[in-house]
């Protein structure tokens, strides 16, 4: 028999199947970006370790949301074809901003995407009239992305809230809540 054959494919189409991929492709480099963050703020002259725990959270999440995309798409009898994952920036401190604010927002701006592109993979599912697919999306994932944005964007405005944008004593304070 081919490997090319699934025998447990029934009703999963090829515009499903390549949306399932551009997602999965999403979630690692998003996972990737946090990652890349963590890093940033366990060096020994950033010593943020709330930030840097946060952002090591986040990234092992969205590399679960990837793996758990893959099952899904082993379960329907697609073909998981990861794609080429696009280097992030690695410094993440801006005079007017500060590397906190910056990293929050750019964290926030990773979930809105995130949250847009399942959508967009919701309405793919849904014009192949694959209802599993969109129960799937529905049940699974749309939920706990609409809560991480939701909790980005408290800590968003709660950073702002506590002092100006690159105001060391802000940050680390706001640090320091984040290990609790």
């Amino acid at each position: 028999t081919s490997v090319d054959y699934s025998f447990a494919r029934s009703g999963f189409s090829n515009q499903c199947e390549r949306a399932l991929n551009e997602q999965i492709n999403v979630e690692y480099n998003i996972s990737y970006v946090y990652h890349a963050m963590w890093a940033y703020f366990n060096r020994d002259n950033i010593a943020l370790a709330g930030f840097a725990e946060h952002f090591r959270k986040e990234s092992l999440e969205e590399r679960a949301h990837a793996e758990q995309l893959m099952e899904y798409m082993n379960l329907r009898g697609g073909k998981v074809e990861l794609q080429q994952l696009l280097p992030p920036q690695s410094e993440y401190d801006r005079p007017e901003k500060g590397c906190a604010l910056l990293a929050l927002e750019l964290s926030l701006s990773l979930e809105k995407l995130n949250k847009e592109k399942l959508c967009e993979l919701h309405r793919v599912a849904e014009d192949a009239g694959d209802a599993h697919m969109c129960d799937f999306i529905e049940g699974e994932l749309l939920d706990s992305q609409v809560q991480s944005v939701r909790q980005v964007s408290e800590m968003v405005a709660t950073l702002l809230r506590m002092g100006p944008p690159a105001d060391g004593m802000a940050t680390w304070h706001f640090d320091q809540t984040l290990l609790e």
